[in-house]
This record gives C-alpha cells, structure tokens and sequence, in this order.
C-alpha cells in the first residue's frame, strides 16, 4: 500500500518511538571453548566484524523520501552506520524509484532471468503475492533456525506477541521468511467529527447509524460554516472497501460483516466477508447516502489521501481513520477554517447495537535470505541492535532520541528534543535507509506510550516524548478512544500463503466484487445483483478458496 508521504511520516515516526532493554547475546550462541579446555569452533556471530563483511540488497526508493548532504540510497548515514557500528558493508546491487510498481517489476526480472539475487530481500505488504512467488522459488533459505539461533531475546518476545504472525511466510511448517513487525492498532480507526459544527448546531455526537444520518443531514443542509459544498463523510473506495483512512468497512460492520476479508462464521469456519448477508443492507445504505450528498459523489475514484482533502480544506464533517490523524493531516484545517476542531468519536453501532471495523496486523512485510548469502548472522547483528536499542531503548542508549540526530531528529540548547519541522537542514525520514523498513517495531509499545499520556502520565520514553513534540495534541486522547472500542477490532483471519485457486482465480473475483458494488452504490444495478454477484462468486473460484482457507486454517489453529 502506497501512502501519502506526510502520512508515512507520522506513522513511521512511532518507529522511532520506543522502550527499553539493552542488546543481549544471540540466543543459541555457542562459548569459546569447551569445560575440558579444548577449542571449540569460534561463534560466527559477531558485534563488530573484522575482517568486514558485506550484505547486499535492493531498492524500491519511495519518490518521496528526501536526501541530504549529497547522499542517495547507496551511500548515507546509514550506510556508514553499518560500516563503522558493525563492520558490515551494505552493497546495493540496484535501486529503482518505486512508481507504479517499479520496484516489483524489476524484482520478478531479475529472479526469472537469473540475475545476480541480493544476499537480503525486504519485500512490504504491498507486495505480497511477489513475497510468495519468491518463497517458492527455491532461491532463499528457511529463516526459522537462523532466527531462533541469532535473533536476540528481545526482537522474539516481540515476535511472540502474536506467533501466528509466521503463518503466510511458512511452508509445510518451515519458517521461510522473518515477518517485519508492526505497531498493534496502528491502522484501525475512530471516527473523527467536526467538534465545533456539533457544537454550534447543538448536536450530540453520534452514537448510532441513525444518528450518524441526523447529523450527516445536518452538516449538510444546515451547515453552521454557511458552507454550499460539503462532505458530510468523507470516504472513498477506489482501492479498496477496507483499508486504513476514509475507510467503508465500518458501515458493513454495523450489519454484522467486514468485507475483503476473512472472518471467523458462526460455525468456527472462515467466510468471505464480502459475500456475506450484511453486505446487502451497507450497500444501500451507502447508495442512499450517494444521493443524498452526505458522501462524496466521485467516491468510487476518491483513494484514501484523496479523502483527506476536504477535511483540511475545512468542507468535510467527518472521517473515518486512525487514532494518529490528529497529527497529520487533520491539524492543517485550521489554516482553511479557523476555529475548526476535530474530535474522535467511537464507531457508531447498528440497528442490532453492532459494530466492527478492521484490525491491524502485526506484520507489515517480511525479511527473505539469499542461500547464497555467506554471512546471515550479520543480518542478525545489525538487527538485534536495532531492536535492543531503538525499539527498546534505554533512555541512555545511543538512539533513545532518534536515529541519526540532524536527519530523522535534532535537540535545542538545552538537550531538548526538538519538533522535526526545526531541524537544520530539514527532517529526513531516514528509517527509510534501513535494511528493514520501519526499523523495528515491537507491537504493544507505542499503544502502551499512548495510553500512559492519555491517563496523565509526563512523557518519559522515546515514543512519549516524541508524540509530544510532533503528534498532534489529540493523539493520546484518540487512542484511548480507539481502545474503549478494541474489541470491535476484527484482524482478517486468513494469514496463510496464496492457495492455488487465489493464484489462478482471485484478480477476476476482485474485479466482478469491485465492479457490482461500484454499480450497486450508483444506482446503475439493482440491489438484488448482489445476488447473483455472491452466486457467480462462488462458482467461479470463490467456493474452491474458502475450501482451501478452511483447509489452512484447520491446520494452524490452536
């Protein structure tokens, strides 16, 4: 998933806000010798090589990722961390600017043409299908032993935090490839409404679907900003009906699913959300709604940045989305409509008191191994650091602030840390230069940051302090508000690898899915070819991939 840059950068911000514990051994390591004095064979796991050593890999460089100091990908602060820190030379074999998929296709040339592969690939979740395809090349190692023997205590307890997150990277109970870890509820959402257009209209906020339609209404037709052009909700759905800002899914969540995932049915098996009975009552829901003008009428073209538009342009009185948006972009409104204010509200609930939305996983891409790599273990040095001391850091650990001061953070005179929008030079998202994206995250940490300053306490940690000084004040308050709600979190719970039918029939289903709702919304069908839209489903692969999800999922749970 591709995201506005701004977004990026608050939400990977929180990687560089974490707690902790200092670096420790690599679990499995052996001793320098044997009780009886003889030699034993030395531990090829090291803090710092010498001779150096290198690891390769390649680039998909986001457009909007800025450099400075005459650096590029290949050679920047990062770079010569590695070098200097560990002894550990990182060699680019390529990199491509990652527009329209770039990366990707260059990536599947490569492998099918029998390129030189790089010693460490690092594929996002964007990229999935490509993360199976190269899984099941051949070309890369099973990464569950060289994990359990080199990874350190900490970076396992935070991949233990949620086991099932080696599910889609494992074959035949091989671990072939090391999730990358994400925050827990990073990307489920609140519903943000405009507090101020509430107050002068002396509504309450909403807390069911038939409220949610008053006040909709009300924004409307009664604007208090004497407004002509308004969007009561902003949503849009042109990527997707369930992803992470300006999101549908919800409005199907009231009627008892969530569509484009896989949810647990009453019978312990796992359905299909989008082919599902709720979906037929959101749909005309929204179709009303189309019509009536509480949403935007190019909503079927509007992706999720484009949904945010008119929230800072002061015309939108809702959105739905994640706890961190009062940082970015809902804190610029006030430029276009001062005295607006935005507050996060729970997810209104349906005619059955019901409510669901999506919940975020614990994974956000995954870590590949060339078996031709000559030192794995050196992946393993460089990130255990990163785990020991950025995402657990020590408030005395060399990146308790950040991690290169005068790129990703900077302090005043007196030590302080300063708002990033200070630095000199300008901020530079250099998490992005890492082997890994996001640096390393350990789930649970930025929620538990966050609920310690909703709940009064003085910031203290990396991630507290740095919320502080470059979240919007409303983050904390947001996230305790998302988390009165956390059991209407709903993770898709379907986390295996692409089954055969999926590979073969899964871009054609999506396709009909998209098209029949689209046409459904705008009225140009009738509500009843959802019908026929779940019957064609079925018979054109759809029943084949619950067959083979079931089958998976019966494998696997516990």
């Amino acid at each position: 998933m591709r995201v506005h840059s701004k977004k990026k950068l608050l939400s990977l911000l929180a990687a560089t806000m974490v707690l902790g514990v200092g670096l420790v051994g690599c679990s499995g390591a052996e001793n320098d010798g044997n009780a009886d004095g003889t030699a034993k064979t030395e531990n090829v796991y090291k803090e710092k090589y010498n001779p150096e050593v290198t690891i390769s890999t390649v680039w998909g460089v986001d457009p909007a990722l800025k450099f400075k100091n005459g650096e590029s990908i290949e050679n920047n602060i990062a770079t010569k961390w590695a070098k200097e820190k560990f002894g550990i030379n990182i060699k680019s074999l390529w990199s491509v600017t990652d527009t329209n998929g770039a990366f990707a296709t260059k990536l599947r040339l490569a492998m099918s043409s029998g390129q030189e592969m790089p010693d460490v690939v690092v594929l996002g979740t964007e990229n999935e299908q490509l993360a199976q395809d190269m899984i099941d090349s051949g070309m890369f190692a099973e990464a569950g032993p060289l994990f359990d023997k080199y990874a350190s205590d900490s970076w396992k307890q935070a991949m233990n935090q949620d086991t099932n997150v080696w599910n889609q990277y494992s074959r035949d109970g091989k671990k072939m490839g090391i999730p990358v870890l994400d925050f827990a509820y990073n990307h489920d959402y609140v519903l943000w409404v405009r507090q101020d257009w509430l107050d002068k209209l002396g509504m309450k906020a909403p807390e069911t679907m038939d409220d949610l339609e008053k006040v909709m209404d009300a924004f409307k037709n009664k604007n208090p900003d004497g407004l002509d052009k308004v969007v009561p909700l902003s949503i849009g759905f042109k990527t997707s009906m369930n992803t992470w800002m300006g999101d549908p899914s919800w409005i199907f969540g009231a009627y008892g699913t969530l569509p484009q995932q896989w949810n647990k049915g009453t019978n312990g098996s796992l359905e299909y959300g989008s082919v599902q009975p709720g979906m037929k009552p959101g749909l005309q829901k929204l179709s009303e709604w189309l019509k009536k003008g509480y949403i935007p009428q190019e909503a079927a073209l509007w992706d999720e940045n484009k949904t945010a538009e008119p929230t800072v342009a002061g015309t939108a009185g809702m959105i739905p989305g994640p706890y961190w948006m009062s940082g970015w972009p809902l804190q610029d409104t006030v430029k276009n409509a001062p005295g607006a204010i935005w507050k996060p509200i729970k997810i209104p609930a349906g005619p059955d008191n019901k409510a669901m939305r999506h919940g975020t996983q614990y994974t956000n891409g995954v870590v590949l191994i060339n078996k031709q790599m000559q030192h794995p273990e050196a992946f393993f040095t460089y990130q255990n650091y990163l785990f020991d001391h950025y995402a657990n850091a020590k408030p005395d650990s060399d990146l308790s602030n950040g991690l290169f001061k005068g790129y990703d953070y900077d302090l005043d005179a007196d030590g302080k840390l300063m708002s990033i929008d200070k630095i000199p030079g300008g901020y530079v998202n250099s998490i992005r230069y890492l082997l890994v994206r996001d640096g390393a995250r350990i789930p649970d940490a930025q929620m538990k940051a966050l609920l310690s300053l909703a709940n009064g306490a003085e910031p203290k940690t990396r991630l507290e302090k740095d919320v502080m000084v470059n979240y919007g004040k409303g983050t904390p308050a947001a996230a305790k508000v998302l988390m009165e709600q956390k059991d209407i979190s709903m993770k898709d719970q379907f986390t295996g690898p692409t089954t055969p039918t999926m590979k073969a029939k899964k871009d054609y289903l999506d396709k009909i899915e998209s098209q029949t709702f689209n046409e459904i919304i705008y009225g140009k069908q009738p509500i009843s070819a959802f019908d026929t839209f779940v019957q064609t489903w079925k018979t054109a692969g759809g029943e084949q991939i619950t067959n083979e999800v079931n089958e998976w999922y019966k494998s696997v749970e516990k």
